[in-house]
């Protein structure tokens, strides 16, 4: 048996008050999810613009604003 269907099994049993709380839960995983991609893509995007960021050009691009 795969494992979703198996908490598809589980979460048949429970009672209905609970079902929130497993809905609750399962969009925190998912935001928490969403924003660690987040961050794994701010960090590489980092890495990738300090050679630009880092430039005499674009040092005295921005001084003036």
């Amino acid at each position: 048996m795969m494992l979703k269907e198996k908490i598809t099994q589980e979460i048949e049993k429970l009672p209905e008050p609970l079902l929130q709380e497993v809905l609750d839960f399962v969009q925190f995983l998912q935001t928490k999810h969403q924003q660690q991609d987040i961050r794994e893509i701010t960090i590489m995007s980092e890495s990738s613009l300090q050679k630009d960021w880092l430039s005499p050009e674009e040092e005295a691009a921005w001084q003036d604003l």
